[in-house]
């Protein structure tokens, strides 16, 4: 799968490439604002010794509709055509049809050395999901809809940053991180079932708040300066440490992205931005999360998506706003081949602030 998402994102990177090949090459100044990259990208700067800098971000993920792979697929298809995994009625009799993924995050960066900067992310989790219940064991007679919802701290992530390579034209940064299952795998929930009872259960894979697990985080970003613009690439990787207590672990996620980006003053710059990412399905099973949605299926989890958007970078140059910095950045996926059934994107939203010193 990340072999299809790399082609992508790389087709997309050679898409922007040219926009910004023509524009004469310069030393970048220290205040410009796309001396950061966008927004939604983690980890792509560092800082001297003894510089701090904290950061919030809220991102917000929409998702309706289901897919088998590629191809949109109705409530009714699915519980007509997909066969229930676990005992009970031969087909899924519940499907989602929107949610809303949440999270504040919380950051702060310290240079430990003028090439090492160390990073400590607490992210805060709320998801939200609707739900159609069919009724009886077969046929398309709906019963009707619920809601479930969880909240908490998610995964705690450190990570050390490593500046690489930097000669004022282009930058290098390696990232190695760990994330720490402090996240809850065990949020409950009142649901509709198909017998109309409202029974409270363990919730599936995608409203938990954690992995449960270790993960390794690797990252390699690149930036390049060419006058009033710039241009840059990276690749993001959480890679899952064995299985949880729960008996089972959270498929490894890679991504590759690129963007290009243009400093209109020193005070603002814009972006263009494509990134394809590859996650794999779930492996194990908890034993408690077994109803006949492809939510609480493992093998419906995962696949491959490529999505782009623009970005704007804010920052303060002089006075009471000097090191400040405001940005936003929106992503719409164009392809995405889901191991479904599966809702699909519709939209990824991030806001954030920053403020060095």
């Amino acid at each position: 799968m990340f072999l299809k998402s790399s082609r992508g994102s790389l087709l997309a990177a050679a898409l922007f490439l040219p926009l910004t090949a023509a524009v004469a090459g310069g030393e970048h100044a220290a205040a410009r604002a796309d001396s950061h990259a966008p927004i939604g990208v983690m980890g792509d700067h560092v800082h001297k010794a003894g510089e701090f800098m904290a950061s919030y971000r809220y991102m917000r993920m929409e998702m309706s509709g289901n897919r088998i792979g590629r191809k949109e697929v109705s409530p009714e298809f699915i519980v007509q055509n997909v066969p229930n995994r676990f005992d009970g009625p031969g087909t899924l009799r519940v499907v989602p049809t929107e949610m809303t993924m949440e999270m504040h995050m919380l950051g702060v960066m310290y240079g430990w050395t003028d090439t090492v900067t160390l990073m400590a992310m607490l992210p805060v989790v709320a998801n939200t999901m609707q739900h159609l219940t069919f009724q009886g064991m077969s046929g398309t007679d709906r019963l009707g809809t619920f809601e479930t919802s969880s909240e908490g701290i998610g995964d705690i992530g450190l990570f050390a940053l490593f500046r690489l390579h930097d000669d004022g034209h282009q930058l290098l940064v390696g990232r190695m991180g760990l994330r720490a299952p402090t996240g809850s795998v065990d949020e409950t929930a009142q649901v509709l079932t198909p017998m109309n009872t409202r029974p409270t259960l363990r919730m599936p894979y995608p409203m938990q708040l954690g992995s449960g697990t270790y993960a390794v985080t690797p990252a390699l970003t690149w930036r390049r300066y060419l006058g009033a613009a710039s241009i840059g690439a990276q690749y993001d990787g959480v890679l899952q440490l064995g299985r949880n207590d729960e008996g089972y672990t959270l498929g490894d996620q890679h991504a590759l992205g690129a963007w290009a980006a243009y400093g209109w003053a020193p005070w603002v710059s814009t972006s263009l931005r494509a990134r394809a990412s590859s996650r794999e399905s779930i492996q194990g099973l908890d034993r408690r999360i077994m109803a006949p949605i492809q939510t609480a299926n493992p093998d419906f989890q995962g696949g491959d998506r490529i999505e782009a958007g623009v970005g704007v970078n804010l920052l303060g140059v002089d006075g009471p706003l000097r090191h400040h910095r405001l940005a936003m950045e929106m992503l719409w996926p164009f392809y995405q081949d889901l191991n479904g059934p599966q809702m699909e994107a519709d939209y990824t939203l991030t806001v954030g602030y920053q403020y060095a010193w």
